[in-house]
């Protein structure tokens, strides 16, 4: 009787202790029209002490300093018997607390929830775009820990979340904090459907209106997941949900562990072009649901919320994936072939005309995202993660398939490292090599140092010639200045200004806001004027540069009237029709 007495008592110990290892927080939703949220937060500590709470300083699926603790307010930690802690803030993202004893410790704070375009946070009379990692703080003490999270939100509001439901329909559980800081949670007035693939449980949340239809978008979203197989074996996941945001002022989206948010235009749905985007994207966002969070670089492994990680693999992580994601709609019959020639054709002339390709390596542009600029520094000194990350992709994918008799190719190489490397997450550059090593018989190393470590050199004419394919650029050529801008009210505002291009050697800058040609003023965008001069012409720009008055004289290059293409060619033979096929997936399209 004895023995089962203790052994009782400590199971009832051990029960005790496993509630109180445990991360409790309550986000309560009780002002939405001002963006506002009190939160709480209640953990258990073993021993008294110091406590640094920490608010991450950036989200995941976005490598950028955001400082999301500009939005916390009012904050205050309390003991278990009400008596209130006195605590310190070591930096902008770090409070200290000085825990006397033992026990149960509650701490609260509010939340400005007024970001939607950065998907960070967001609140408002109809919803609450909940990250997590921008309202929820952790300690590196009880980070590892389970934690659950319970809302309190207007009476008419649903909430739903990649993570599991908790003991009622507003309530979540993650098994840790990076779970649970890569989970959303979408909360409000909105459309919900569900479905289930391959064994797999969907659900898709529309927030606001727009021209989009929202049974038709669910239709062509169970194609699209259904097509995960051809590139993976197996899932990170056995809920996904895709959150979608039809609104005004804010584009984008980013992957998350068991979901995805994307945010476009409220009117940007309806014609073949945008819905086109639309589903890139949620190709994209799927995509990553393997690569970057079943998978990724060693160095972002674990994420340091409060500074950079860095690391010179992020075109693998977002360039692969922007390789992958029309692949798989052009699979799911989601897109024809014509329409992903179309798409390759106007990388390869963004990528013909980027000044910045001669510069900068994929390797080095990983590196410096954190830092990255915008505007026409960015085109003109710099390379993009994604879409040379893209063409990178392309290349390796075409030594996979030639140096493996189209036995393996870049498909193969990610599944292996889903294989390799889905429960350990962390990869590093040589394992990639490894791979490709392992599935050809033949080093890369040489690749890599080539194409990767410094700025890539494409021949896409043979890389096309490979599956078949022929790039046609178009012979009728227009006046070029090599500037993009904005046109109103008379004044043309240059935003971009391409180097070496004839308004570069013309003297122009970015901001520049050009108000006559010729000396006639400016009724019109340039683009338009420029209709009216062949290449070879020489123009007069008068134009203001910080309220000064000057005259700049260019003289216009030329540059095709219509986009390239590529096609197939009259007479390809059976190695390269049997090439596209190992490619692509899909048989080469007949040559009209």
């Amino acid at each position: 009787m004895k023995v089962i007495l203790q052994s009782w008592c400590l199971l009832m110990l051990l029960c005790a202790t496993a509630v109180k290892a445990q991360t409790q927080y309550q986000i309560n939703i009780n002002q939405p029209e001002h963006h506002l949220a009190d939160v709480k937060m209640r953990f258990h500590l073993a021993a008294a002490g110091a406590v640094e709470l920490k608010l991450p300083a950036w989200r995941t699926g976005k490598y950028q300093i955001l400082d999301l603790a500009n939005g916390v307010r009012l904050f205050q930690a309390r003991d278990q018997k009400g008596q209130a802690l006195k605590f310190y803030k070591k930096e902008k993202s770090i409070w200290v607390l000085e825990v006397p004893a033992a026990g149960e410790v509650v701490v609260s704070y509010q939340i400005y929830a007024n970001q939607l375009g950065e998907r960070s946070r967001h609140i408002d009379e109809t919803h609450a775009y909940i990250n997590p990692s921008a309202f929820l703080m952790f300690s590196d003490e009880l980070r590892s820990q389970p934690s659950t999270v319970q809302l309190q939100v207007p009476a008419n509001w649903r909430s739903t979340s990649g993570m599991a439901r908790g003991d009622n329909p507003h309530q979540f559980k993650a098994a840790n904090y990076d779970v649970l800081s890569d989970s959303p949670i979408e909360s409000g007035i909105h459309q919900s459907f569900s479905f289930v693939v391959d064994n797999r449980n969907y659900e898709v949340v529309f927030w606001g209106e727009g021209n989009f239809d929202s049974k038709q978008i669910v239709t062509d979203l169970q194609k699209l997941v259904a097509q995960a197989p051809s590139i993976w074996q197996g899932y990170p996941y056995q809920n996904y949900l895709f959150i979608i945001h039809a609104t005004g002022g804010a584009r984008g989206a980013t992957e998350h562990l068991n979901s995805t948010v994307i945010q476009r235009d409220r009117f940007s749905f309806a014609s073949r072009k945008h819905y086109l985007e639309f589903l890139g994207t949620a190709a994209h966002e799927l995509v990553h649901t393997w690569n970057i969070k079943a998978y990724r670089p060693a160095e972002l492994v674990p994420y340091n919320y409060l500074a950079p990680n860095y690391t010179e693999l992020l075109w693998i992580s977002e360039g692969s994936t922007s390789y992958f994601q029309n692949q798989l709609l052009l699979r799911a019959g989601l897109m024809t072939t014509a329409e992903f020639y179309e798409d390759l054709a106007k990388r390869l002339d963004k990528f013909a005309r980027l000044p910045g390709a001669q510069v900068q390596s994929v390797a080095q542009s990983s590196f410096d995202s954190w830092i990255s600029l915008s505007g026409d520094h960015a085109d003109n000194f710099s390379v993009n993660i994604y879409s040379e990350g893209y063409l990178v992709s392309w290349m390796l994918d075409q030594h996979l398939l030639k140096n493996s008799g189209l036995k393996a190719n870049y498909r193969t190489l990610h599944n292996e490292l889903y294989q390799r490397f889905g429960k350990t997450t962390a990869f590093t550059a040589a394992d990639i090599q490894q791979i490709a090593l392992d599935l050809t018989g033949k080093p890369v190393t040489e690749f890599w140092q080539q194409q990767v470590e410094t700025p890539l050199e494409l021949d896409a004419t043979a890389l096309l010639a490979d599956a078949g394919l022929v790039y046609k650029a178009a012979e009728k050529q227009q006046a070029w200045l090599g500037v993009t801008g904005t046109f109103l009210n008379g004044v043309e505002k240059i935003n971009k200004v391409e180097r070496d291009g004839p308004a570069w050697q013309g003297g122009l800058t970015s901001d520049d806001e050009v108000i006559a040609v010729n000396k006639l003023q400016l009724k019109s965008a340039l683009t338009e004027r420029l209709k009216d001069f062949k290449p070879g012409q020489q123009l007069t720009l008068t134009l203001f540069r910080q309220g000064r008055l000057l005259e700049k004289t260019v003289t216009l290059g030329a540059l095709a009237a219509e986009p390239a293409k590529i096609v197939p060619m009259k007479k390809p033979d059976r190695q390269q029709r049997q090439y596209h096929q190992a490619w692509l997936g899909v048989a080469l399209a007949a040559t009209k």
